[in-house]
């Protein structure tokens, strides 16, 4: 079993508060996933940025939801109680409550369609969606998707390059990461190409007291056992403690085996290689910035 919809998660909501009494928002959980019969297992499974458990942010988006829809009504911060709105919702509606349901409500609709175009058409494929997932989610999954997307076409562009192409970008991630000190000093490391089965070697720290010792390749074929013993004894041969052996392709199991059995090498694959380019922003620009922020509660509970 999954967690289920985020529809879902609508009417039990209602009929944890359907005794009118006041909750705090946060003590409902468990009775709501009580209620959907919630195994422990699926209340441990976290939203895709990990931020949270997926069913807390889905009861949180339907709190949410039910209040603007005037199903709920707020009595201090962080409580509330089912309205009449909201019981006589349970009383003429039988089975489960969708987001159309809400969208009969006025003050509901107007949340869903804000920022939005006055134009028909916009606001009638502003409500036509009906997703499985809670915005927060929704986010995640597209954000997962771009990242993807991305990653992949980064590889391309990698495995094109010229051996001497690759060595540069290679040079300008270890400086974006913090090793290497500057460009020169990285570029300069690793122009010690073929040492002993050593491309490069680069600062960890800025003195250079700790050094990182460098193999890239632009294999087509995943890398095997053999090749990392191979790095291994570069790296006994020159008496170095640390590592990285980067490719654009990626690892066998025999080989990822070898490394962790080895445990001073670091093995970066070609999908790993593009995660790190994202993140530190090598060969990729900033297209669009969305700041997503939420309500600080501890800045009100110190007011």
């Amino acid at each position: 079993m999954t967690v289920p919809d985020f529809q879902s998660f609508f009417r039990p909501t209602l009929e944890a508060l359907q005794d009118g009494q006041e909750y705090r928002w946060r003590d409902i959980r468990e009775t709501v996933v009580d209620l959907m019969e919630i195994s422990q297992e699926d209340r441990e499974d976290l939203v895709p940025s990990g931020a949270e458990p997926r069913y807390i942010n889905r009861i949180n988006w339907t709190v949410t939801y039910l209040s603007k829809a005037g199903l709920l009504t707020s009595t201090k911060r962080g409580h509330g109680r089912i309205s009449e709105r909201g019981r006589a919702l349970l009383k003429q509606k039988s089975g489960k409550i969708v987001t159309s349901d809400l969208d009969e409500y006025p003050d509901f609709l107007s949340f869903r369609t804000a920022n939005r175009k006055s134009d028909t058409q916009e606001v009638a494929s502003a409500i036509a969606p009906v997703h499985s997932e809670s915005p927060d989610e929704q986010l995640d999954t597209l954000y997962a998707e771009l990242s993807a997307a991305l990653a992949d076409e980064l590889l391309t562009q990698v495995r094109a390059l010229t051996p001497q192409q690759f060595e540069i970008l290679v040079v300008q991630l270890l400086v974006a990461m913090g090793y290497g000190g500057s460009v020169r000093d990285a570029g300069q490391a690793l122009g010690r190409s073929g040492d002993n089965g050593i491309d490069g070697v680069v600062k960890q720290d800025p003195l250079g007291l700790d050094k990182v010792y460098v193999q890239a390749k632009q294999w087509a074929n995943n890398v095997g056992s053999q090749e990392v013993r191979n790095f291994s004894g570069s790296l006994t041969y020159h008496k170095a403690s640390k590592g990285v052996l980067i490719t654009t392709a990626g690892f066998s199991s025999s080989a990822t085996d070898t490394a962790r059995q080895i445990g001073n090498i670091i093995l970066i694959g070609g999908d790993t290689l593009a995660e790190l380019m994202i993140q530190y922003g090598v060969g990729v620009i900033t297209r669009s910035t969305y700041l997503v922020k939420k309500t600080d509660s501890d800045f009100f509970e110190g007011i």
